[in-house]
């Protein structure tokens, strides 16, 4: 454990007591969440993500620890352990560099090594390698090494020098240099398959040349790709000469003699053939993970954005999946997320019934009381929307819509969870309710949507998905517990990512609440089957109940300082509390006082409701009706690393190059912009219709970051 501390320390910024103590809550069985808000005294006040990044250092020094000790003991039971190889990977830190340590003991060698070694040619290699001889002389020498196997001595020569080869490319220092060029100095290169369409949508990387360590993460993505899909090919170039004068320069000593002819070429072989095949691919392996790690971050970073968008609060919705033939799909949800009604209306072509559906939605809004409308962006949703408009407009009702991403609404209509919550009614309907939950309360909606299906990424297919999939439910268990779960209106889903509970409790805790009619007080949950002390501890803070028994409930204070918040309470102005006086009497932290005091003075708080909340509109807008230089406003649906996408209303987002962002260079979109941000100023600068796009500009405006 001592050797495990030091490793994480001296690849963390944090102090060791600060290490310590979260090993320790590690080991009792906190999550992340818990830590973070309840435990902060004893981090650091370090945050999720803090937490997240240690226990990845955390997870990897203990296998860099377990494989220094796997490797002593192989060292040991072959009795090749010396005190300087013990002293070495000692101080290895990381896998690769064990790897590279122990290479060289691993019996497996390349075929032509093996045949030398077996026909005892070991001593050759000396002498080749000692460069004191002549050609001649090594020759001679080379006779009293041939067998029935080796029959001359050319033979004998060259499987010395194959010898030769495999120890230079095993060679720890030697391996580190090339490593070091290829990572600095090497070349990525494509050229075109036989299965290479000309004008297809690789035609950038048809002959692609650029130094590997600039090549950024989704061009990259885009290359392997292709090379998966067979219409390229990739291979690494280095300028092989440069290492090879290298390798005279250091290699072959001044004063060798006339045989270092057959050392040198041992060692360029050693080269050509061992090592930079090998690392050539383990070059390919480490910028597809740096590109895939990218790229799994970025998307993250778009789900967090995704997932805390505002929700909308007392309005009665109407969603409106559009549709052509099949019609526009309608349900209706109450302020609670209730479903109240459902219906189809065909508005669009080939019907473009207007009188019927404008008396169904009518009759909709008369019975229910609608006041906000939400529109999936998907197939005919700008017909829809112009539906919509004309609608409201000739009825003058005080009434608006938002287009909303319907990405994922059919994944979430056909899934196990959209079965529990409306067994009895069809994936139609359930999409309809879907896209109004999501102008709801977003994060409620898509947290029951497999987080791959929402649209909010870049080549998710082809980037590690183990990685991913811990990527997106870390990002989304850490905004459900930052916002807190309603614990009587929540689907089993949303339970599922409060700290502590797993998908089975989740589903006790919905049991327990239909047959009891809800919790009355946060104590109520240790009732329900399979949770002890234990999980209440952990997931009871993040929990909300809006009536209970008691104001405490309704906030994040945890059950273990309510005698501390009871006697808060009791003062007449929190907002002017001595704090001091407070920590000095409770015996607590001036962090505990803050927070506790927070929560009483804002129960129920949403941080969401600090974020700009959701435009409506009640225009509409078409393609052909643009010009180049019109000005729109739009909400940015997705970040990628070259651009953004934004809905301004038509059926296909619009694009932001990330050259058009601002008059100041921007590295990444995410420098300016974020997902579900409104933008109220672009420029249109491009429009093809052939190909239904259109490009903006937000150069020359000024910057607003959400």
């Amino acid at each position: 454990m001592n050797e495990l501390i030091k490793t994480i320390k001296e690849k963390t910024n944090l102090k060791q007591e600060y290490i310590e103590n979260i090993l320790n809550l590690f080991e009792q069985g906190c999550t992340i969440p818990f830590i973070a808000r309840y435990r902060k005294d004893l981090t650091g006040n370090a945050s999720d993500e803090t937490l997240r990044d240690f226990n990845d250092i955390y997870e990897y020094s203990k296998k860099v620890v377990e494989k220094k000790d796997d490797i002593k003991q192989k060292l040991i039971q072959k009795e090749l352990l010396t005190s300087k190889l013990e002293a070495s990977i000692n101080e290895a830190t990381t896998l690769v560099a064990l790897d590279d340590i122990y290479s060289i003991f691993k019996t497996a060698k390349s075929s032509r090594t093996q045949k030398a070694i077996d026909n005892n040619l070991e001593g050759l290699a000396n002498i080749i390698s000692c460069v004191k001889y002549t050609k001649e002389e090594v020759e001679k020498k080379a006779k009293n090494f041939l067998n029935e196997n080796i029959k001359d001595t050319k033979e004998a020569i060259l499987g010395a020098k194959d010898i030769i080869a495999q120890r230079y490319a095993d060679d720890i220092r030697s391996k580190q240099v090339v490593r070091t060029l290829l990572e600095n100095h090497a070349l990525l290169q494509t050229k075109p398959t036989k299965d290479y369409q000309e004008d297809g949508v690789y035609k950038n990387y048809k002959e692609f040349s650029q130094k590997a360590k600039y090549i950024p993460s989704h061009r990259f993505l885009a290359i392997n790709r292709a090379v998966n899909e067979k219409q390229l090919s990739i291979k690494v170039e280095i300028d092989e000469e440069r290492i090879i004068e290298n390798i005279q320069k250091f290699k072959i000593p001044k004063d060798a003699n006339s045989s270092s002819i057959y050392l040198l070429e041992g060692l360029v072989d050693g080269l050509k053939r061992l090592l930079l095949p090998s690392l050539k691919r383990e070059l390919i392996t480490n910028i597809k993970e740096k590109a895939s790690n990218e790229a799994i971050n970025l998307f993250g970073k778009n789900l967090h954005q995704l997932l805390i968008t505002p929700p909308v609060v007392n309005r009665v919705i109407l969603g409106v999946d559009p549709g052509y033939k099949t019609g526009c799909k309608l349900a209706v949800i109450d302020e609670n997320a209730n479903y109240l009604d459902s219906n189809v209306i065909y508005p669009t072509k080939p019907k473009e019934d207007y009188k019927n559906s404008s008396k169904i939605v009518f009759n909709l809004i008369k019975k229910y009381k609608i006041n906000a409308i939400a529109i999936g962006n998907g197939t005919a949703s700008n017909e829809t929307a112009s539906f919509f408009s004309k609608f409201i407009k000739e009825n003058n009702l005080d009434l608006k819509f938002a287009v909303v991403s319907e990405i994922g609404a059919s994944v979430y209509s056909a899934s196990k969870i959209a079965t529990i919550e409306y067994p009895n009614l069809d994936v139609t309907t359930r999409g309809a309710i879907s896209i109004a939950s999501r102008l709801r309360d977003p994060l409620s909606a898509l947290v029951k949507i497999d987080a791959k299906s929402l649209g909010v990424g870049q080549y998710q297919h082809d980037v590690n998905q183990t990685k991913l999939e811990k990527k997106l439910n870390e990002v989304t268990e850490d905004l459900v517990n930052k916002v807190g779960v309603d614990i009587n209106s929540a689907s089993y889903k949303l339970l599922s990512f409060v700290s502590g509970i797993s998908e089975k409790l989740a589903l006790n805790i919905v049991s327990y609440r239909d047959k009891n009619k809800n919790f009355k007080t946060k104590s109520d949950l240790l009732k329900v089957s399979g949770i002890g002390a234990k999980v209440y501890e952990q997931a009871v803070g993040f929990l909300r109940i809006k009536d209970g028994s008691s104001i405490l409930d309704n906030t994040a204070i945890h059950p273990e300082n309510y005698e501390l918040a009871n006697q808060l309470l009791k003062y007449e102005d929190l907002n002017n509390i001595n704090k001091e006086e407070v920590c000095n009497k409770f015996e607590i932290s001036k962090t505990v006082c803050e927070d506790v005091i927070s929560e009483l003075l804002k129960p129920g708080f949403d941080i969401r409701e600090e974020l700009p909340q959701t435009v409506f509109r009640d225009d509409e807008l078409s393609l052909e009706s643009l010009k180049l230089d019109d000005e729109l406003c739009g909400v940015v649906r997705n970040l990628t690393d070259f651009g953004a996408f934004v809905d301004v209303g038509l059926k296909n987002d619009a694009m932001i190059h990330i050259s058009k962002m601002s008059e100041k260079r921007v590295n990444h979109p995410m420098e300016v912009l974020s997902i579900n941000q409104f933008l109220p100023r672009l420029k249109v600068i491009d429009i093809d219709m052939k190909r239904q796009k259109v490009a903006l500009s937000r150069d020359r405006l000024k910057i607003c970051v959400k």
